[in-house]
């Protein structure tokens, strides 16, 4: 079996991630969902709306996002559409904001670790392909965020992403937070959860991870740590397992002071586990080929 191809550059800017976009000859085709964070109010490491914008105009895409389950300003419909605003996602583009009007889409799981479905925002059946743009950097809860992430709590809707961080229990998002599964249950779930997403796309996706403000804190954290190492570059691949698997890999051979600081949050939440099980699952491999484009 060929080792997935995943394509790597040093250079950071938008243009870059445009040309990291072409090198996977791939061709999104139909109505392009692009799956972006939009940053809860107060992070200052998210990538800026300017930063996305040549690559979201290069395939003609709408920018998808999700509400979320915790507090903040995207926990709702009303709030998240402002703060959307805020960011200034809307100065440059169509903001579909998936779950805000139910009921959500329910995606069966075949073959799951834990859970038996996934629930996502209804409007992700609106779309012909997706595009993943992920800022890969330290999670809370995961360890580490990058395109699996973005698959599964990225897609789900405020019931789904319940669902993911209780191990299938929990639908409430008032009570979800102490009903957390235990880390390696939680990795299962968002392995899963990525899976039902993959294969509603089949071979219409794309991934594109950008190493950069690499802070252990996601950018759904308002209060979120600055970055501890310097940045790396930007990867892409038509597999997000061997995606993850490979900025993965470059924390690990960093020389980086800060490297053990952003392990500690990874290895502390267990957090390979998810692109462990996401490979066992078969949507993706843990062996891949990087392709130095420098």
């Amino acid at each position: 079996m060929a080792k997935s191809k995943v394509y790597f550059t040093r250079k950071i800017s938008p243009e870059t991630v445009v040309k990291m976009f072409q090198v996977l000859d791939r061709p999104l085709t139909g109505k392009v969902a692009v799956k972006v964070h939009s940053g809860e109010a107060g992070n200052q490491n998210y990538l800026h709306p300017e930063f996305m914008r040549p690559m979201v105009e290069y395939v003609g895409g709408t920018v998808v996002e999700c509400n979320t389950a915790y507090d903040g300003e995207r926990n709702s419909t009303e709030k998240h559409r402002k703060l959307i605003k805020d960011h200034g996602w809307t100065d440059y583009f169509t903001v579909d904001l998936m779950d805000a009007q139910g009921p959500d889409l329910k995606l069966e799981i075949k073959g799951g670790k834990v859970l038996k479905e996934n629930l996502v925002g209804k409007n992700l059946a609106n779309y012909d392909s997706l595009l993943v743009l992920s800022h890969f950097k330290g999670h809370p809860a995961g360890g580490y965020g990058g395109a699996l992430k973005q698959l599964s709590i990225g897609c789900a809707s405020t019931v789904g992403k319940c669902l993911i961080h209780s191990g299938g229990l929990i639908e409430d998002q008032n009570v979800v937070w102490d009903h957390m599964a235990d880390p390696d249950t939680f990795c299962e779930c968002m392995a899963d959860a990525a899976k039902s997403v993959v294969e509603f796309f089949k071979d219409r996706t794309a991934f594109v991870n950008i190493m950069c403000n690499l802070s252990v804190d996601c950018d759904c954290c308002a209060v979120a740590e600055d970055p501890c190492m310097a940045d790396i570059g930007i990867l892409s691949s038509l597999d997000p397992v061997a995606l993850d698997q490979a900025c993965m890999d470059l924390i690990y051979q960093s020389k980086d002071p800060g490297r053990e600081h952003f392990l500690q949050r990874v290895e502390s939440l267990h957090g390979t586990h998810t692109i462990d099980a996401a490979a066992e699952l078969g949507y993706g491999s843990k062996e891949y080929e990087l392709i130095c484009l420098d």
